[in-house]
């Protein structure tokens, strides 16, 4: 039975009821989260609001340095952390060691050193007799909500700017996946005051409570569109701020003239990393008529050496989905396909223990599609066809969701037009979704809006206030 962290201890909650934690491996239970209520979650704000008191105050040195050793302390735990993780997930132990732990560390660190070195508008006389001046101050305290497809690195995109910029968190992780998170805090705390960094656990009914608490200045949420927008509703009600990054359903635009092999290599890379549970996954692939049937060819070849499995199987492509109900939804897209449709490969269950799903690649399709128009989060490619740069737009740009995109040319020009035209917060060229802590990630649409990561990041955790002296 796990304890909420608050003030920097580990306190039980006052909850009514407990919520079964399953290994998605297995599908068996190994623990249980409090549904924490009312009382713990004015705990845990509380305990921010006291914090953000000293810290709002501290220097940029001051909370750089902290940081830093916040990110030392990540990385000398970073097999504990993993373990953490994979128990939670079922995530690919060597991707989540080699390629999620040494990003999650580097998130830290770059914040840990942007906090000192914001720019403002530089300072000066615009009305005689007074001087004008920029101040970026701290928000207060962030009510935070991570999701479960990457819940370690996700908490870190979302405390590591709030913290840097001196705000205080109250941090919600998933309740299907909060082991890692704990930890996190934990570890975080032998060097961040007490109530700095707060988690507390729970579903959907804490999370509801948590954003309308009376100390919460700003909500962020990592999610689905509908939760995202359950969120600024309740937000509204006290004009709080908002963050959201919510789903993906993102485009891979090839056309004739790019390179088949590369672009089908990146779908399969991009298209079925943690299971397709990412929002900016390759899942949604657009590519010119005249070459459809070559790469199909190359897509279903790059497939067939996709292997779902165990975490710790050196084999293993991809473990399981995180649940029975998501394992459910995403069969259910399969299983209410329209009769034109083409199921290329997969589609089923595995036939073993977990939540495991086959490799997906489904065609002849349309826009309107119920498996198109969706984000599936699952192992599941589509792939449309297309006939001229008109059309591969409309189809790229014909969802509700606009968070990253991929064009595939060796047409310069072309490759312009589509970086200008694709409606999405970000736009690789001959590659899919590259991700830097220098860059920003966030979308349009009903992908959200703010931005994680980068500067821009940082800034959203800031307020702005005009300072006017008089002489």
């Amino acid at each position: 039975m796990l304890d909420n962290f608050i003030g920097g201890q580990f306190v039980a909650a006052k909850a009514e009821r407990y919520l079964p934690v399953f290994d998605p491996c297995t599908g068996e239970p190994y623990d249980e989260v409090p549904e924490s209520g009312a009382e713990d979650v004015s705990a845990a704000c509380g305990a921010a609001a006291r914090a953000f008191t000293a810290w709002r105050r501290t220097t940029a040195a001051e909370r750089s340095r902290a940081l830093h050793e916040v990110a030392a302390l990540l990385e000398g735990h970073s097999e504990e952390l993993v373990d953490l993780e994979v128990r939670d997930t079922g995530k690919v132990r060597r991707q989540m060691a080699e390629e999620e732990m040494p990003a999650i560390v580097d998130v830290v660190s770059y914040f840990a050193g942007a906090c000192r070195v914001l720019e403002g508008a530089s300072t000066g006389e615009y009305l005689e007799g007074i001087t004008s001046s920029i101040r970026r101050e701290p928000i207060g305290v962030c009510a935070q909500v991570a999701p479960w497809n990457y819940p370690l690195m996700m908490a870190v995109w979302k405390w590591a700017p709030a913290v840097a910029a001196g705000n205080t968190v109250v941090l919600k992780p998933s309740e299907l996946t909060p082991l890692s998170t704990l930890r996190m805090a934990e570890l975080a705390t032998r060097v961040l005051p007490p109530g700095v960094l707060n988690v507390v656990l729970g579903g959907a009914s804490t999370g509801e409570q948590l954003v309308r608490q009376p100390e919460v200045a700003m909500v962020s949420l990592t999610g689905s569109s509908r939760a995202g927008r359950a969120v600024a509703v309740a937000a509204a009600e006290r004009l709080s701020r908002v963050h959201l990054e919510l789903g993906g359903n993102a485009p891979v635009v090839v056309f004739a003239d790019a390179d088949l092999a590369a672009a089908a290599d990146a779908v399969v890379g991009a298209g079925f990393y943690n299971a397709g549970q990412d929002c900016t996954a390759a899942t949604r692939v657009v590519v010119e008529d005249t070459v459809a049937a070559d790469f199909m060819s190359l897509l279903l070849e790059g497939v067939a050496g996709v292997v779902p499995g165990d975490p710790d199987d050196e084999a293993t492509t991809y473990g399981p989905l995180i649940s029975q109900e998501h394992l459910e939804r995403v069969a259910g897209y399969i299983s209410r396909l329209p009769a034109a449709a083409v199921v290329a490969c997969g589609g089923r269950r595995l036939e073993r223990p977990g939540y495991f799903f086959e490799p997906t690649v489904v065609t002849r399709l349309r826009q309107e599609d119920e498996i198109v128009r969706d984000e599936v989060f699952g192992p599941v490619v589509t792939v449309q066809g297309f006939s001229g740069e008109e059309a591969a737009l409309s189809v790229a740009n014909g969802v509700a969701q606009g968070l990253t995109a991929s064009v595939w040319t060796s047409d310069v020009a072309r490759a312009g037009r589509f970086c200008r035209d694709l409606d999405f917060g970000a736009v690789a060229v001959n590659t899919h979704a590259p991700m830097a802590s220098e860059m920003p990630h966030g979308g349009f649409g009903a992908s959200g809006y703010g931005k994680d990561l980068a500067v821009y990041g940082l800034l959203d955790y800031t307020r702005v206030k005009h300072v006017a002296q008089g002489w």
